[in-house]
């Protein structure tokens, strides 16, 4: 049997990671849920410690000495899928903005349709982002086709943050060469497993803002995309991909 993991990075997600974790394992395709906690003041590691005990081996816990940002905390988890042998990694957000019943339509995506990476798609099919304010949606939307135009990836959503991975896109992307920390970490592994002639499909969604919590959204991370990927473009015109890669594929 393939082993599934979907990896959850929090902060103060008190309200939310309980309900998540139950969510997760109420679906009929059975995934292990990793949580990447960066030392969260409201307490969100003990309440997922608590419910390990519940859980048993399903449920796995890192604790980081503090907020280090969403790439390296996606690093740290995709390291912990290769070296505990899983066949196919999630990136899911804790607060329900990603649907937990779309978790098994990005692995079988990848699984039974061929995909490498599959990417949850708010613009796949026109604009599907519920509760968010009208700026928001503008800046969003506009920033994908913004990086697509840079890039050359013919991607809707390519800042999107829902995704299923196999495991031989992450043992061939060279995770310490990954420069973004922020947002725009979505946009170079995308780009990375794009580079590499991965086979990249978006699976359309529903993107509901969060009703608990606070948004980590910030100016500055979306400047880090916004000029970030520039310079990204220009460094991947000097780059043999074949060289960088870690396995054959």
């Amino acid at each position: 049997m393939d082993k599934k993991l979907v990896i959850i990075p929090t902060y103060n997600e008190k309200g939310n990671i309980d309900r998540i974790i139950h969510k997760v394992f109420s679906l009929s395709t059975i995934f292990d849920i990793l949580i990447i906690d960066d030392n969260s003041p409201d307490q969100t590691a003990e309440i997922v410690k608590t419910l390990q005990k519940e859980y048993n081996n399903k449920l796995h816990l890192i604790e980081r000495e503090g907020k280090l940002g969403l790439g390296t905390a996606y690093i740290t988890g995709f390291k912990w899928a290769i070296k505990n042998n899983y066949d196919y990694i999630i990136e899911m957000d804790a607060d329900f903005s990603h649907d937990p019943n779309d978790l098994p339509r990005l692995y079988e995506a990848c699984a039974k349709d061929g995909a490498d990476l599959a990417i949850g798609s708010r613009y796949k099919n026109g604009t599907n982002v519920v509760n968010w304010p009208i700026g928001r949606i503008l800046m969003s939307y506009f920033a994908s086709k913004y990086v697509s135009f840079i890039t050359g990836m013919k991607i809707n959503d390519t800042t999107a943050g829902f995704k299923c991975y196999r495991k031989k896109v992450i043992e061939t992307i060279d995770l310490d060469r990954i420069k973004f920390k922020g947002y725009a970490f979505q946009i170079e592994m995308k780009f990375k497993a794009w580079k590499h002639k991965f086979k990249l499909v978006e699976v359309p969604i529903i993107f509901t803002n969060r009703q608990v919590g606070t948004s980590k959204m910030s100016g500055g991370i979306f400047n880090e995309a916004l000029w970030g990927v520039i310079g990204m473009k220009i460094r991947s015109m000097f780059k043999n991909y074949t060289d960088e890669s870690k396995i054959d594929k």
